[in-house]
């Protein structure tokens, strides 16, 4: 499909103000519009505070459930982080963000797994995909203010003083950095006034057992009058997501294809609502999609030129985790 199809459609649910739910693919590939009084049994959805009327059970009272998984080895890992560092010295990308598929083994099916994960955003697609997201990629109020908000910077939370460590180490410093820059420059393309209202704030999020604490940001344009009937324009134009591409975004994207070993498909694409006055949407990452032979887990984290190859690929392994109740 192509990106001037979702464009055109997800301006015209805007323009009539028709509420919607939209799942678009990293590369704008593939998508999905579905208005929200007929989204199918088999698509279900939770976007921050709002959620589907389906009726799950709850599931609190159990025991959380096992897991594993097996990634990709590091000498295989390193050969693509070296290729990514030698991009970074040729002046081609300065932030890019690598990902890998890893064997994911849990007893639990795709529908199961949403409904036992706790994240501020979920997705479960016709099971052939689940992601339960910590991070928002956009939000728009009625009044037309639109905001993103950037995570980079991950610190396991039982650490001492983890919070202080993480918001003092420079090469996450210059990685936040790197992403506001991007992300302010994105929503230029769409906003004016764009402005920074926060800059490196600690949220804290559950993964598996453990709690980390995630480096953020806030920031924000003005969209004006009549922002709806330009809605797929706006989404079109943000995407993809660079949060996980990198920076400057069009090289890093080609380098992405070239270097990465898996196609990503959904994952770390977006999906989100508009109501029909607002709109509220999440990056797809924490992704598991069902393959051919079993259950299949995308990860990964950004490389800068101070990225050490070991400690980048423990991350990619580390952001392997269910969330579960």
């Amino acid at each position: 499909m192509e990106s001037g199809k979702f464009e055109d459609l997800l301006n015209g649910y805007g323009a009539e103000k028709i509420p919607v739910l939209f799942i678009v693919s990293y590369d704008l590939e593939d998508f999905h519009l579905i208005p929200l009084d007929s989204v199918p049994k088999d698509i279900r959805w939770s976007i921050g505070s709002v959620k589907d009327d389906g009726k799950d059970s709850s599931t609190r009272h159990m025991e959380s459930p096992e897991y594993s998984f097996e990634s990709v080895e590091y000498a295989e890992y390193l050969p693509a982080f070296e290729r990514v560092i030698e991009e970074i010295r040729r002046g081609n990308t300065y932030l890019l963000n690598l990902t890998f598929s890893s064997r994911f083994f849990c007893d639990m099916d795709l529908m199961e797994i949403y409904r036992r994960s706790d994240a501020l955003f979920k997705l479960y697609f016709k099971d052939r995909f689940v992601c339960f997201s910590p991070e928002r990629f956009v939000d728009i109020d009625s009044d037309g203010k639109i905001r993103t908000y950037p995570m980079k910077g991950t610190i396991d939370a039982s650490i001492p003083d983890a919070g202080e460590k993480i918001l003092s180490d420079p090469k996450e410093t210059a990685e936040h950095i790197m992403i506001v820059d991007l992300l302010r420059n994105d929503l230029n393309r769409v906003a004016r006034g764009v402005r920074v209202e926060r800059f490196r704030y600690l949220q804290k999020i559950k993964a598996g057992e453990r709690e980390l604490l995630q480096v953020s940001s806030r920031i924000c344009g003005d969209l004006g009058e009549g922002w709806n009937s330009r809605l797929g324009t706006i989404i079109s134009r943000l995407l993809p997501a660079g949060s996980i591409t990198g920076t400057p975004k069009r090289s890093t994207v080609d380098i992405i294809d070239e270097v990465e070993s898996h196609e990503r498909g959904f994952f770390s694409g977006v999906f989100g609502i508009f109501d029909g006055e607002r709109v509220d949407s999440a990056v797809m990452i924490r992704f598991i999609e069902k393959g051919e032979d079993g259950l299949i887990y995308k990860s990964g984290g950004g490389i800068t030129i101070d990225s050490d190859p070991y400690s980048e690929y423990m991350e990619m392994r580390e952001k392997i985790y269910v969330p579960f109740l």
